[in-house]
């Protein structure tokens, strides 16, 4: 800007030409030209080349943008994801070039993004973990799903710790808790939370708050005082809010392919604990798992594990079934028609009648399933011992196949449904695996009938005979007595002498 000064000012104040200017400030007469038709400082924009070694993979790369168009923005793959898609398709240049032109591309389709101001945060080792939900996409035992995902996330240390469910209910919060505090080992003075319903029952002035009386018995077991955000105030727990972005990109994209959850949520505690080696975002000469190893010793230790099921009263209905979450799990016959208390966790569904435990199932997440134990309608099998042709529970069951021979012959019998029935009830005091045993036997010895079946099956749960008593010589017999067989006939005498 001081060239241009000069020249201008030479020129229309000192009057001097323009080879004069020229020669004076060892400039070229086109410079000073140019520089006198202008009064502001010429600016200039620099435009950035693809670079040319993204070559043929520049259509590849627009397809892919393409179809994330079509996706939710969540589903959005970003710059690295996309680097590292053409890199195992053979791309061997750098980052840059294809950071460059997704940036352009996207600008172009999708207009910029606003950018929205939020205050800084600070938070002490051990003091507060922040909580929340997302919800992904996987594919589980080859069905593509829809997945709820809850994080923890460590205010200090970054630590993170993430656990996938089919959905998010109460119990699913209380088992995430618990697998959090275990993987951190201990538990931080807070837990920042939205106001998730599972947590918060009712929103009041400022920041009151009426929690769920079950999750405060969770929070009074772990003593760590829950926090509740201003409603639409997600920047409180910040931190959280962005891991949800980061998880997407670098667990849940591309699609994550497994089993089933198990498989997947232990895939997801070793990323967690891998993740870990990257830099902490404040402390850079640190990294996470340097500065959570300064955290976890301030943490609360844990005591006891928290039983974190979901408890409620349910009648017991004809068909010895109760109703948990659209599904139908079997209760022993003897609690028909009886008020029971129905325990759910995120895995299993319990069943509890004065005391204890009568019913353990493992926790169905569909629509209208029957899950049914067998054992559970023995008792209704001995009144009605038809209903093992056609009854729900026995129709699917996967009885050995010894046993399943022995039914096959059995029922073909006069009153064969009632005789098998009468194995299975002595099976259920002996146990599965004596009953094949016993029917082995039977299929090897050639007669397979029920009274035979029922001998090896007493045979084989016959308590073992006592052994021989050792006796000491001191205490033996000296005079042995004998038998005399004549006494029976003098009793015999007697009894003709009262007739």
């Amino acid at each position: 800007m001081d060239i241009i000064y000069e020249i201008r000012r030479r020129h229309a104040v000192q009057k001097q030409t323009v080879s004069a200017i020229a020669k004076d400030m060892g400039l070229s007469r086109p410079t000073v030209r140019k520089y006198l038709k202008v009064i502001e400082e010429p600016k200039y924009v620099r435009v950035q080349p693809v670079a040319p070694r993204l070559g043929g993979f520049e259509d590849q790369l627009k397809a892919w943008l393409e179809e994330d168009v079509k996706l939710p923005r969540p589903r959005h793959r970003t710059g690295r994801r996309l680097f590292e898609g053409l890199q195992a398709l053979g791309y061997a240049g750098a980052y840059d070039s294809v950071q460059r032109f997704v940036k352009r591309w996207r600008s172009a389709h999708q207009g910029p993004k606003l950018t929205e101001a939020f205050v800084p945060l600070v938070f002490r080792p051990g003091d507060a973990c922040q909580f929340d939900w997302s919800h992904e996409h996987v594919e589980l035992g080859g069905v593509l799903q829809r997945i709820k995902v809850a994080h923890f996330r460590l205010a200090y240390s970054r630590q993170m710790f993430v656990v996938a469910y089919p959905r998010e209910m109460q119990e699913m919060v209380l088992d995430a808790h618990i697998r959090a505090f275990e993987f951190f080992g201990g538990v931080p003075s807070r837990l920042i939370y939205d106001n998730l319903k599972t947590v918060v029952d009712t929103i009041y002035h400022g920041k009151d708050r009426q929690f769920n009386r079950r999750f405060l018995t969770m929070a009074n077991h772990y003593l760590f005082e829950p926090v509740a955000c201003t409603p639409a105030s997600g920047w409180e727990k910040g931190q959280v809010e962005n891991q949800v972005g980061n998880v997407r990109e670098w667990l849940f994209t591309p699609l994550a392919r497994f089993a089933n959850f198990a498989d997947l949520n232990s895939w997801l505690a070793v990323r967690c604990t891998e993740l870990a080696q990257r830099k902490h975002p404040t402390q850079s000469q640190r990294t996470i798992a340097e500065c959570f190893a300064e955290e976890v010793v301030l943490l609360r230790p844990i005591t006891a594990c928290f039983d974190g099921y979901v408890e409620s009263m349910l009648r017991v209905s004809s068909t010895c079934l109760v109703r948990v979450d659209r599904n139908r799990y079997s209760v022993p016959a003897r609690l028909a028609g009886h008020a029971v208390s129905v325990r759910t966790t995120a895995s299993q569904v319990q069943v509890v009648a004065h005391g204890r435990i009568m019913a353990t199932h493992p926790r169905a997440f569909g629509r209208d399933q029957l899950i049914c134990d067998p054992w559970h309608y023995l008792p209704v099998l001995e009144k009605k011992p038809g209903a093992l042709r056609d009854g729900a529970p026995f129709v699917a069951w996967a009885l050995p196949k010894p046993i399943q021979l022995v039914r096959d012959r059995i029922v073909k019998h006069p009153k064969g449904d009632r005789a098998f029935v009468e194995l299975l009830m002595l099976a259920g005091e002996a146990g599965l695996d004596a009953l094949t045993m016993a029917c082995e036997l039977a299929l090897e010895s050639g007669a397979v009938t029920a009274p035979v079946v029922m001998n090896e099956l007493r045979r084989l749960i016959m308590p073992p005979s006592l052994a021989a008593i050792a006796v000491p010589d001191g205490i033996a017999l000296t005079l042995e007595p004998l038998a005399d067989c004549s006494r029976y006939d003098y009793l015999l005498g007697m009894s003709h002498a009262i007739h």
